[in-house]
């Protein structure tokens, strides 16, 4: 069991104070990478118009370009909500960038209002994520966002 009050303690000691976005969304997905057990990918995409294109990651390669309104991280994008998706095979539309991925969790990030990317955390275990889970990561986002 992830304790995301100390997760999140530890993101925002690696951003208070430092203007450099890219940086800071790099610390953030290596954090998420050594703090979440049973993951194969985590970072973020960033919203370049009606696509996202890929940003900091840890994991296997990835996707580099994913259509707004496609995928989960479209999806969420698109829809301005949290995916919280227990098997990634019956989620309409998946985006197999990594084809060992069972489970995943997309959330938003905003500025002024406006989508300007995800945060992506993907499982090769189905039902990986729970509510816990996405409660912890969307303030780990809301944290981000005051920080990129």
């Amino acid at each position: 069991m992830t304790d995301y009050k100390e997760l999140n303690a530890q993101l925002f000691a690696l951003v208070d104070g430092i203007d450099h976005p890219i940086s800071n969304l790099a610390n953030a997905s290596a954090l998420l990478w050594h703090a979440l057990p049973d993951l194969n990918w985590a970072g973020f995409y960033l919203r370049e118009g009606e696509k996202l294109v890929l940003g900091p990651f840890q994991g296997k390669t990835a996707c580099i370009e994913i259509p707004m309104g496609r995928g989960v991280c479209g999806t969420a994008a698109a829809q301005d909500s949290t995916q919280l998706v227990p098997d990634v095979h019956c989620f309409r539309g998946h985006i197999a960038c990594d084809s060992a991925s069972r489970s995943e969790i997309v959330v938003p990030l905003r500025k002024d209002g406006a989508v300007i990317g995800v945060l992506d955390v993907d499982s090769p275990i189905a039902n990986r994520f729970t509510g816990e889970d996405r409660a912890g990561l969307e303030t780990f986002a809301s944290i981000l966002e005051q920080h990129i």
